[in-house]
């Protein structure tokens, strides 16, 4: 995925003047050895700071090594201001950890304090009004620190793409569809760019491709990529030429940022001019690292991204869709998986989920479009979709997103995919969440948040918590366990 950033670590350690620095540096190899011999590489930067001048000095160490995330370790109580001027200084994520004292046997010259420093660490953070991540116990041994920074991973690696991220829109936010129409000022808020274009703009583009000589091969690859759900095989060549077309207008429109997401109208307009359904093209561009959010939904994208960084896997993009029938709840779920029917539902799109997320997919036509634009006849222009039952597996599902006055809000959702067959079309599987009725009543309907969510396929809530929260995210909503009320439920129902 050459659309995410790479996470280059770098690590200093602090101390007081006033402690024997040897701790705090013999501490930090120790933290640099374990780290590198089960996790990877972290650069060391050997200025242990004391001193102002030794944090700028300590600071260009890691920038001229091209670190783009830091460790910052206090192997004793540190120095306040020099420690927290570190992230001040340092253009990217920063993470603030401390030594655990080592041994009782040692508790004159080799006791540090660091677990009373992170106390003062943490406000003069705030006194500056920086932002920095600290874990859930920032307090640990070398090993445990190492641990902390595996951690720290995939947190940076969302918030170093964010800095750098432009999301481009083709087509207006449909009308019917208000859910997808909610104000972007919040984006440049996070310091994301948007660029919005006409459908006309992405048409002319796609009319210049025609006869692009890369169009074979990416046909070719499409066709060993479907094998036997190349239904049609006519159509490889207009989405191929769809694709390069976006690819194209990414790299020549991306600018001063580095990465990209799409959000762009797929319908009604698109298959009468384009001749296809875009859903087949928007999955091999998710597969690959650009997401391409249905129904020009901005914070859709927004949040595939984050799904994409802070998983380093693809993602997908469904509307939580319908109710599970109780015929099928009965038959394939009650007695063999601990849920109950308020707990699932169907997660759905026309067609967008990756291949490699279905347990077996296949190119086919959008039904409900076919309703509408061919009369249910034999389909033509409303091909294109991707369609399968989801993988079974474990998932987040998530949003971040902006209310109709500019506030940013998000939600958090862990649950699994069951391996039970839908019966339906589309890109489509069940879903269980424990809790989830209460949490559709009490955070998606209570909270007004659209019906599109992203899904991240695995257990993800802890890192996505972890980057809402360094974004300053104030609600972050999850599915609260069976007696933990929410604010709005009704304690008698």
């Amino acid at each position: 995925m050459n659309n995410i950033p790479e996470v280059k670590l770098g690590i200093i350690s602090v101390s007081r003047d006033c402690f024997i620095i040897s701790l705090s540096e013999n501490r930090r190899k120790a933290i640099v050895e374990s780290y590198t011999k089960t996790q990877g590489k972290i650069f060391e930067a050997r200025t242990t700071v004391e001193n102002e001048n030794d944090m700028l000095k300590a600071v260009q160490e890691v920038k001229d090594a091209d670190c783009n995330a830091l460790v910052v370790f206090l192997g004793n109580f540190g120095p306040e201001t020099p420690e927290t001027l570190i992230a001040k200084n340092f253009e990217g994520p920063v993470m603030y950890v401390a030594a655990a004292e080592e041994s009782g046997k040692d508790l004159i010259n080799g006791r540090g304090d660091a677990y009373c420093g992170v106390l003062n660490c943490s406000y003069n953070l705030g006194l500056r009004k920086l932002k920095a991540f600290i874990p859930e116990y920032p307090v640990g041994t070398a090993d445990e620190i190492a641990h902390m920074i595996e951690d720290f991973l995939p947190v940076a690696r969302t918030l170093i793409g964010l800095s750098s991220l432009k999301i481009i829109t083709f087509g207006p936010r449909p009308q019917d569809f208000f859910a997808c129409n909610a104000p972007i000022q919040p984006l440049y808020d996070l310091d994301i760019e948007v660029q919005e274009n006409s459908e006309l703009d992405l048409l002319i583009s796609y009319k210049e491709h025609a006869g692009d000589p890369r169009i074979p091969d990416v046909v070719k690859d499409m066709a060993d990529e479907l094998g036997a759900g190349n239904k049609y095989p006519d159509l490889l060549p207009r989405m191929a030429q769809y694709e390069l077309t976006l690819i194209d207008w990414a790299e020549k429109n991306k600018g001063a940022s580095k990465y990209v997401a799409f959000a762009n109208k797929c319908w009604p307009a698109f298959p009468n001019k384009f001749g296809f359904e875009p859903c087949y093209v928007n999955s091999r561009l998710v597969s690959n690292g650009i997401p391409v959010a249905c129904e020009v939904d901005i914070y859709g994208a927004l949040s595939e991204y984050i799904g994409m960084c802070v998983s380093n896997d693809t993602v997908t993009l469904l509307d939580i869709n319908n109710s599970v029938p109780k015929d099928v709840f009965d038959e394939n779920i009650a007695g063999k998986f601990n849920y109950t029917l308020k707990d699932t539902f169907m997660g759905f799109h026309c067609g967008n989920t990756p291949l490699c997320k279905l347990a077996k997919g296949a190119v086919k036509y959008q039904l409900i479009q076919n309703r509408l634009l061919e009369d249910g006849g034999v389909p033509d222009i409303t091909r294109g979709t991707l369609e399968g039952d989801i993988a079974a597996g474990k998932i987040t599902f998530f949003r971040l997103q902006s209310t109709a006055n500019a506030k940013l809000t998000s939600y958090i959702a862990q649950g699994e995919v069951l391996p039970v067959p839908t019966g339906s079309f589309g890109g489509i599987g069940i879903f269980a969440i424990p809790e989830m009725g209460r949490f559709y009543r009490h955070v998606l309907i209570e909270k007004r948040y659209p019906h599109h969510g992203a899904v991240a396929f695995g257990h993800y809530g802890k890192a996505l918590f972890a980057v809402f929260q360094y974004l300053g995210i104030k609600d972050i909503a999850f599915n609260q366990p069976k007696g933990l009320l929410y604010k709005t439920e009704n304690p008698f129902a």
